[in-house]
Order: structure tokens, then sequence, then C-alpha cells
């Protein structure tokens, strides 16, 4: 029998029943659908996360000294003198070291308005190598200057602007006053330790602000010490070298080797590392997701096996007169199986347009660029090719097996 035939036949045999063959397809439209719906959001998350932190940004490696297999800067000891932050500028294919230390404010207040805020960032200018200012500019070192993120500079009814004085209010009770002299084009930070998203975020130069000191035990004087330290390296090539040698130089004879805790570890981190640990954390959660989904093709297999087994049934006396006309077991097996395969087909790729629309919507739900996986299209269409053999093999096959003269006379 000719494939346009066996094709012509299968279909006929579809549309006459078609709410019956609708219904038998719906578990391979949800399947599909749901399969391509989180591997969409899953490939959009990555490249969101990806472009974060690696578009436009410096090769940065983050520093700190924290509990094991606590997450970056999480409990960051202040370690790292002003003698550690100098030999590790000096390192081959380091472009320049950026310490961060926190200053503890209680409150800001802008003319007659005070708000609350933990915490501000005690910094230097390179903070900003790779930032872009919506108006103004870094502050300088020695200037009572501040930074803001445009969260920071909402913060207040009179929006900020730069040129504008704010009060910084320290937890010892005084009150500092500085100028803003730039506000950040972007609220998401630079960086593990940056803050993200809209958080308000105030930045200061360390000196003046910056006060915590330590003894250094290597030089003998009292010097700045800070909790965590971005190392730049030159480019994204030299970084694997320059990790290894901050890492030697850190655990060796540093100050911070001698100052941190003996329950806590030097840890240095670059974005791609954890960009690396996230994506594993996503393959993970979507692969477990997505085999939940998978159910649905399995429940999908079992009703296209039922309804080709009473199709076979249904269909007896039709396959009776098919061999009398002189139609070979391997034609009937052919029609029978083309039917399923065609279910299968049809199904998955239903499946496929309701699952780049559940992409959509969960993408632009969640704020996340629409990035579609299209390598997911020739599987999902190949799944359903897979389903419609496995499921309509053996009703098939047993179509092939009636005996034509009981068929002939089967009612």
């Amino acid at each position: 029998m000719e494939f346009s035939e066996t094709l012509r036949m299968s279909l006929r045999a579809i549309r006459s029943h078609r709410v019956r063959s609708s219904l038998s397809t719906v578990g391979v439209v949800i399947g599909v659908a749901a399969v391509i719906t989180l591997v969409t959001l899953g490939t959009s998350l990555r490249v969101d996360i990806l472009r974060e932190f690696t578009g436009g940004h410096a090769p940065n490696m983050y520093v700190w000294a924290g509990p094991p297999g606590g997450q970056p800067g999480f409990g960051a000891q202040p370690v790292f003198t002003a003698h550690d932050i100098a030999r590790l500028r000096g390192i081959d294919g380091v472009a320049t070291v950026v310490p961060r230390g926190v200053l503890p404010v209680i409150a800001l207040t802008h003319g007659e308005q005070t708000v609350s805020q933990n915490g501000i960032v005690a910094t230097t200018p390179d903070q900003f190598r790779t930032r872009t200012f919506a108006r103004g500019e870094s502050f300088e070192q020695g200037k009572r200057e501040v930074v803001l993120n445009p969260a920071a500079a909402r913060l207040f009814d009179d929006r900020l602007s730069v040129g504008d004085r704010i009060g910084i209010r320290t937890a010892d009770g005084g009150t500092e006053t500085a100028r803003v002299a730039g506000v950040l084009k972007r609220s998401s930070g630079n960086g593990q330790f940056d803050s993200g998203g809209s958080l308000p975020q105030v930045y200061v130069p360390t000196n003046p602000f910056y006060g915590s000191t330590v003894e250094s035990p290597t030089q003998g004087t009292t010097q700045r010490v800070y909790p965590l330290v971005t190392v730049v390296a030159e480019n994204h090539g030299t970084i694997p070298e320059s990790k290894r040698a901050v890492k030697a130089y850190l655990r060796s004879n540093s100050d911070a080797a001698r100052l941190t805790p003996d329950e806590y570890a030097i840890r240095v981190r670059t974005d791609r590392d954890l960009v690396n640990r996230v994506k594993d954390v996503l393959t993970t959660l979507t692969t477990f997701i997505t085999s939940i989904a998978v159910i649905s093709l399995v429940v999908a297999a079992i009703g296209i096996a039922n309804i080709m087994l009473v199709s076979v049934t249904e269909r007896t006396r039709e396959i009776g007169i098919m061999k009398a006309v002189g139609a070979q077991n391997r034609d009937v097996l052919q029609v029978f199986l083309m039917q399923a395969v065609l279910l299968g087909v049809i199904g998955s790729v239903f499946g496929v347009a309701l699952g780049a629309l559940g992409g959509y919507a969960a993408t632009q739900y969640v704020g996340l660029p629409l990035v579609f996986a299209y390598e997911v299209v020739p599987v999902a269409i190949g799944v359903g090719l897979l389903v419609g053999v496995v499921t309509g093999l053996y009703p098939a096959w047993n179509a092939a097996r009636v005996d034509p003269i009981d068929a002939l006379r089967y009612e």
C-alpha cells in the first residue's frame, strides 16, 4: 500500500471521531506545553543571569573571610588590611583592587525628612569602573560625597539629585553631612556583594568616612581593615592565573591569614563561579519539574493506546474487507500505526504552540527577557512521534493479526 493511501485512511479515521481523537491528544498537548514553558523560563533566567554578571562587567574576583559553606559575603570578617590591598594590587594580571566596608548608620536625612537605613557602603572610586551614571559622577577620596543608586535617590519625597546634601546619622549618635556626587543609572548591583533589584544603596569614600582599623600583624602599624575586597583582573583571560596568585598570597604571608578566625576560611570567587552554581541549581530544578510534566506524556500514551485498541475493535470488519481485497498484514499494521503517530505528532505540535505562549506569559510575569529554546521544538515533535509509535505498535500488531474470515463475520 502506498504511503499517501495510508495517510489518507489514517486521517479519515481521525476525522470520523474528532472528539475522541482530540481528547486522546490532550495529554500530549499538556505534557509538551509544560516542558516547553519550563525550558523557556529556565533558559530566559540563565541568559538574564549571564547578562547581569558578564555583560559589560569587569573580570572581578570577590574575596572575603567567612564560615565554611556560606554564601558569598555571608559572615564576612574585617581581615583585609591596607597592606594586603597594596600587595594584591602588585600581583601580575591584577588591574586594581576595590576594598569595601560597611559604615553602620541608623538614618539618612534630607531637608525635614528622615528615613531609616541600616548601613552604607564605604569603598573607592574604582567601584564604579563599569557602572553607568544617570547624573553626575563618582565621588572623590577625601571629600564628603556620596553616590546613590536610583532606589536610594527615591527614598525622599523630594527626589535626590546631584548637588543635594544629605545627613548621615551614624550608630554612635553623630551626624555627617555629605554632597550627592552622582546617581547611578541602574539599581541592580555589579557583582556578588552589591545590592540588587530595588534595594537602596548609598556609597561613600573610605576617606574620610570609614574608620575601622586594626594592628597589622606583619607591619606592626595601625591600618584600615575591610571585610570585603574585589580584585579586578586585567581581562577575563587572566582570571584563572590571577585567582591562583591571589589565593596563594592571602593564605600564606598576608595579614588576612593571621587575622582570620580558626573556624573561618578565606574565599575567592568570580562572577563565573556564581553563575555556574546558579546554573546547576536551575538545571536541577528545571529537570525535576520537567520530569513531573513528563507524567502527562505517560498518561497521554496510555490514552492513545486505549483509543487505538478501541479503534481496532470498531474497525474489525473494515480490516477483514481490506484483507479480502488483497491487503497484507504489513499494510494493516501501517494504517493503524500511522493513525497513532499522527495523534502523537498533532498533540506535540499544538503543545509546542501552547508552550511558546506559556513561556512568553511566564517570562513577562516575572520580568525576564524572553529567550525561546528553539532546539526543544524538534525534540518535542520527536517525543510526539515516539509516543505514537510506542502506543500504536501493539494495537496495530493486533489489527494485523485479525483473521479475515472472522473479521468479515464480525458485527
